[in-house]
């Protein structure tokens, strides 16, 4: 611009022959150790997660079954066979 300010327009701008600035050696450096540094804490994340799961699975075992209801849950079965056989008999 010719009044002296610094400010450039987007035409201004776009028209520009120079190359684009390298990414500055630190930045990317650090950027590398933000990642990781996410990365070791999502593995640690997964990790637990897993260790929580499998220690909650084993701790949660089922009960032992009840003969009553295993008693009562064959008498319910041997009942619907025998209605089974009811409606298979019943003239239609």
């Amino acid at each position: 611009m010719a009044d002296g300010s610094r400010l450039e327009t987007y035409a201004n701008h776009a028209n520009s022959t120079a190359p684009a600035p390298l990414p500055d050696l630190q930045t990317q450096a650090q950027q590398e150790a933000a990642l990781k540094r996410a990365l070791l804490f999502i593995g640690i994340a997964a990790a637990s997660a897993g260790l929580a799961y499998a220690i909650v699975r084993a701790t949660l075992t089922r009960p032992p079954v009840d003969p009553a209801t295993e008693r009562i849950q064959q008498l319910i079965d041997e009942a619907n066979r025998l209605l089974k056989q009811l409606d298979e008999k019943k003239p239609e």
